[in-house]
């Protein structure tokens, strides 16, 4: 079995710059393109592409056709009644 190496690595620091630039969007729903641009530092396009992969993956956001959401929520009330929530 062969290991897949990652050419395009995120850091931690780019990992977190990319998730704070996502929460404090004032839009709803950002493309990529857009994201890019509102970033404070240049970031790889095949590097921003595993770490949207990892955020979709750890329900922070959802990506669409019409772009990238951030869904994430720490609100400790919400959490507790989707816990206590039926399933429909």
């Amino acid at each position: 079995m062969q290991k897949q190496i990652l050419v395009h690595a995120p850091t931690l620091n780019t990992v977190l710059m990319v998730e704070k630039t996502l929460k404090n969007m004032e839009e709803s729903v950002v493309t990529v393109a857009e994201l890019k641009r509102k970033l404070p530092k240049q970031v790889n396009h095949n590097t921003l592409k595993v770490i949207l992969e990892y955020l979709e993956e750890s329900n922070k956001i959802a990506v669409s056709m019409k772009g990238v959401t951030w869904i994430h929520n720490t609100n400790p009330k919400l959490r507790a009644a989707i816990a206590k929530g039926l399933e429909l």
